[in-house]
């Protein structure tokens, strides 16, 4: 996956863009180098939390649109990340009980883009997505959310299950969708509440499915056995409003 008007190279352009405090989604630099500059941007890298891959030099010049990488290319994100404590405040702020999305390493930028405008329309608080195996707020996220990304507030964490331990100290509970689990309509989803959506292909993690209060599975009459991932979100963020508005 490519963003190019979010993509830098070269030595001090890279560490210029830590030090301004630009939101680097991914770092990528040679494999082997070890100089100052490089070192320099190792530690920026570390001190912000950012992937960093190793890669070949034939990787990088493909990556590179001007040639002139340096040894090392940073994929910036499009929108600056929320903290998961500026999703509360969000619901405290309305006075409302917490209602917000977990997404288990969703890959595809479009089904991210889709599930924020979702969130936003539901009326969620605020998204929290996995920093590791999932994409972050690219260029082409925005555009798929239609806006939705200025309105919503997207957090990053390291560890989704570990976040759904803290989120359960203050007091919220927390639902997945498995076609394994009760139907959605025989749940009492109301409260408090975190909605866990799972990966394309894999659904949610069982570590993370392990600290889920409930499983909910949406009715299904077709001939294929699953739904999109953004379009399981929608049904059954609305279930959850009809709850809440009930």
């Amino acid at each position: 996956m490519r963003y190019e008007e979010f993509t830098i190279e070269g030595r001090n352009a890279v560490i210029e863009a830590f030090r301004s405090g630009k939101p680097i989604d991914k770092l990528f630099i040679l494999d082997g180098v070890q100089d100052g500059p490089i070192q320099t941007i190792k530690r920026e890298a570390k001190k912000h939390d950012t992937i960093v891959k190793f890669v070949s030099s034939e990787r990088l010049d493909q990556m590179s649109e001007t040639g002139k990488h340096q040894g090392v290319i940073a994929y910036a994100a499009a929108y600056e990340y929320a903290q998961v404590e500026d999703i509360l405040a969000a619901a405290r702020e309305k006075n409302e009980p917490p209602f917000v999305f977990l997404l288990d390493n969703i890959a595809d930028p479009h089904n991210l883009g889709a599930i924020i405008r979702t969130a936003n329309l539901a009326g969620a608080h605020g998204v929290i997505i996995p920093k590791n195996r999932a994409v972050g707020l690219t260029a082409t996220v925005a555009k798929t959310s239609a806006g939705a990304i200025n309105y919503t507030p997207v957090a990053r964490v390291t560890n989704i299950a570990a976040t759904i331990e803290a989120l359960k100290k203050e007091g919220m509970w927390f639902v997945c969708a498995d076609m394994t689990g009760t139907t959605m309509y025989d749940l009492d989803l109301k409260g408090s509440i975190g909605l866990v959506i799972g990966s394309e292909g894999d659904g949610v993690g069982r570590l993370v499915k392990e600290r889920c209060d409930f499983v909910a599975s949406i009715p299904m009459k077709g001939d294929i056995d699953s739904l999109n991932a953004s379009v399981a979100a929608g049904v059954l963020a609305y279930e959850i409003v009809r709850q809440r508005m009930s």
